[in-house]
């Protein structure tokens, strides 16, 4: 799990890996003999190939009698340096090292997987596996006590009745409390599921299966365009929530109103595209009014089959273009009655500090120009 040390000593004699990791362990122990070890290996071994890089075939698994054996070897390691002297005390070790070889054995145990250890010993579903836990589970316990008993007298009762309490909590109660918790889950899950098809139910009746019933009621080809376009682009800002927040200085959301009124005013449909963030209230206000009269005026006369409207927002200024490729017509041949373009488009957006250009050809279309400094305002 370190530099490979392990893995590469298991598959070379064919000793489980966790023994093998148990013994660094309780090596460690002894004033970091272990370590020692470890790091020893690793620099003796660096630059031999690895059995997966060699091709060579691991060593087969080690029967008991081999295990037997190694076993034996690493208690002859521990009396040896015990002897020597080197050694933290018999409280401490011979407890740690029950602890760490039971947990080895309860892990070698039939392939327990060490990261599902403690899911499947209180899985309800998994007896077999509980059973075979418990050995690794007594030897542990006994070892903490041990080494409680030994190392702190003090605590070592206390300790032991909270071990034996826990783990007799987890094996009663284990069970149950994995399925309460897996039945809440369930639960919860298909709740929101239900919500959210009585909410997309709801959705679909106010507004689709409506807009369906107008469609069928009108024999229009325009209109029926008209009602698809809307509930197409109602439908798409529901789904993916692309409607920006409405409020106070939103010039995307006016503009949308007004487009969407037009629209079903005068069967006409409408592109937008806005590019870029909001805009100071005071200049929404102008923009919109000018930007709907221009739209109303496009669908009232110039015969197109459909209006384009292109917002761009940048630090210097906000530009709109309303575009359309109907009919046209000479802007100096209109009478002087008509106070649509000159009082509610140039004239508003002169008195707010902005301009509008109207350019159009007869049988070329139209578009209005609207800009508005925003430097002004800084």
């Amino acid at each position: 799990m370190v530099a490979g040390i392990s893995g590469g000593l298991s598959a070379a004699t064919g000793i489980a890996v966790v023994y093998i990791r148990a013994a660094f362990l309780v090596l460690g122990l002894v004033w970091g003999l272990g370590v020692v070890l470890y790091v020893a290996a690793w620099a003796a071994t660096i630059d031999i190939p690895t059995v997966e890089e060699s091709g060579d075939e691991p060593a087969p698994q080690a029967d008991r009698q081999t295990h037997l054996g190694a076993a034996m070897i690493l208690l002859a390691a521990l009396i040896l340096v015990r002897s020597i002297g080197i050694w933290p005390g018999d409280g401490v070790l011979w407890p740690a090292a029950a602890i760490v070889f039971g947990s080895a054995f309860l892990l070698d145990q039939r392939g327990i997987d060490s990261r599902d250890f403690l899911t499947s010993l209180v899985d309800p579903g998994d007896n077999s596996m509980r059973r075979r836990s418990i050995v690794g589970v007594v030897l542990l316990v006994a070892g903490l006590s041990i080494f409680g008993t030994s190392a702190v007298p003090q605590i070592g009762t206390t300790l032991l009745a909270v071990l034996i309490t826990g783990v007799g909590l987890s094996v009663l109660f284990g069970p149950w409390i994995w399925r309460l918790a897996n039945d809440l889950g369930a639960e919860r899950s298909e709740r929101v599921r239900q919500e959210e098809r009585a909410e997309m139910a709801a959705h679909l009746h106010d507004s689709v299966l409506q807009t369906l019933a107008l469609i069928q009621r009108t024999e229009d080809p325009k209109r029926m365009l008209t009602l698809a376009r809307q509930q197409e682009r109602e439908l798409r800002r529901w789904l993916y929530d692309r409607a920006p927040e409405a409020g106070t200085g939103s010039l995307s959301v006016l503009l949308q109103s007004t487009v969407d009124r037009i629209e079903a005013d005068f069967d006409i449909p409408i592109d937008l595209v806005v590019a870029g963030g909001e805009v100071e209230e005071d200049l929404v206000i102008p923009l919109v009014a000018a930007t709907g009269e221009a739209l109303a005026n496009a669908a009232k006369h110039s015969g197109a089959a459909k209006v384009s409207v292109y917002v761009e927002v940048s630090p210097e200024a906000v530009d709109v273009w309303v575009a359309d490729q109907g009919k046209g017509f000479l802007v100096g041949d209109v009478n002087g009655d008509r106070r649509g373009i000159s009082d509610s488009i140039v004239g508003r957006m002169r008195r707010h500090g902005g301009s509008a250009v109207v350019s159009s050809e007869v049988g070329e279309g139209t578009e209005v120009h609207l800009r508005i400094e925003r430097e002004r305002t800084s």
